[in-house]
């Protein structure tokens, strides 16, 4: 019996950071205070478009079509433009294929032999050229960016890399040997987009494989980001912050929204059962799915530091694994369980 869709809202929230993974549409609380800035994330569109919340910034960690075709970037780019956020930056992932030029160049054939050699500058123009710049787009591919939300606000500071393991040879696949060669390039950012998570951190796919990269994880004690954006596993969408240490504490956690014994075959009907990903930093193998205790991450009365944290986010707005099904219907993409995450930070 078919029925509108429900959404079980859904926060995490610290001193210093409030993520929204599920909310009302129409209902999405406000950002904190003046001195926070609004990140709404998506990743692994492939080409569907659905509502997406206003905010200071859109980031979108690649994936933005199935097969990089020029056709399907001209439909996603137009949902982009006309999208209310001042600034707009987007990686690719590893289905963008005309984007990973050379590569392209060798294995074209294997995926355009019906549809042709894609005209690669036009895709480019499309990310790049005047109407993504009127538009606030920003593309990233193995580089940097800097911006301001307000006037006099404080500047962030994002890289951007398209990078994921290797998979049967799609478009920005590294082999696990060489990721050590790759990551030690990354800098410390403010916000780190990748199209690949880190090891063991929202990357377990539905046959309970980790996904993940060993040496972004390994590498993430160094870069301290305090955002990272992430898809790529769809099934393993969700978010986690994690509260840094002091030197020589950066072990990080395991998070995972995906169990030994889940069914991926089975109906999730009951909505409390539900497990969408929520994964506060004390209990990161339990399925504790309401808000944690606040930490302190600023500075105290005395000017000494509190801890630093990182706000991990794995995107992904296309539905996979059993969050697929609620309540007997299909969730589509972008929908409950599957929305784009909203990240308010304090400046």
């Amino acid at each position: 019996m078919s029925g509108t869709l429900q959404y079980v809202p859904r926060a995490l929230s610290t001193a210093d950071s409030v993520v929204h993974l599920e909310y009302h549409p129409h209902q999405l609380a406000a950002v904190p205070g003046s001195d926070w800035t609004r990140f709404v994330c998506i990743s692994d569109t492939h080409v569907q478009t659905f509502d997406i919340p206003d905010g200071d910034v859109l980031l979108h960690s690649g994936d933005l079509t199935n097969l990089g075709l020029l056709k399907e970037f001209e439909k996603v780019m137009e949902w982009i433009y006309q999208l209310p956020h001042k600034t707009k930056i987007l990686i690719a992932g590893n289905h963008d294929l005309t984007l990973h030029e050379d590569w392209y160049q060798e294995e074209y054939h294997r995926w355009h032999r019906t549809a042709g050699k894609q005209e690669r500058a036009k895709i480019v123009e499309l990310l790049t050229g005047p109407r993504a710049r009127e538009a606030g787009v920003v593309y990233l591919q193995d580089s940097s960016y800097t911006f301001r939300t307000k006037p006099e606000g404080r500047s962030w500071s994002v890289y951007g890399s398209p990078w994921s393991p290797w998979f049967h040879n799609w478009a920005f696949n590294y082999n696990r040997e060489d990721g050590e060669a790759l990551l030690s390039n990354f800098p410390a950012t403010d916000i780190l987009l990748t199209h690949g998570p880190p090891a063991r951190i929202l990357d377990r796919t539905q046959s309970l494989d980790f996904a993940g990269c060993a040496d972004l994880r390994n590498h993430l004690p160094r870069l301290r980001p305090r955002l990272h954006v992430f898809g790529h596993i769809h099934e393993s969408r969700g978010a986690h912050v994690h509260a840094w240490g002091p030197e020589g504490t950066n072990t990080l956690p395991e998070v995972t929204v995906i169990d030994d014994d889940d069914d991926d075959d089975e109906d999730e009907d009951n909505m409390d059962d539900l497990d969408i990903g929520f994964k506060p930093d004390e209990d990161c193998h339990g399925n504790e799915d309401v808000a944690v205790d606040r930490k302190d991450t600023g500075k105290d009365g005395d000017g000494t530091q509190r801890l630093h944290e990182t706000v991990f986010v794995n995107a992904s707005n296309s539905p996979a694994g059993k969050g697929t099904w609620r309540a007997g219907q299909r969730v589509p993409a972008g929908g409950p369980g599957f929305q784009p995450v909203v990240v308010d930070l304090r400046d």
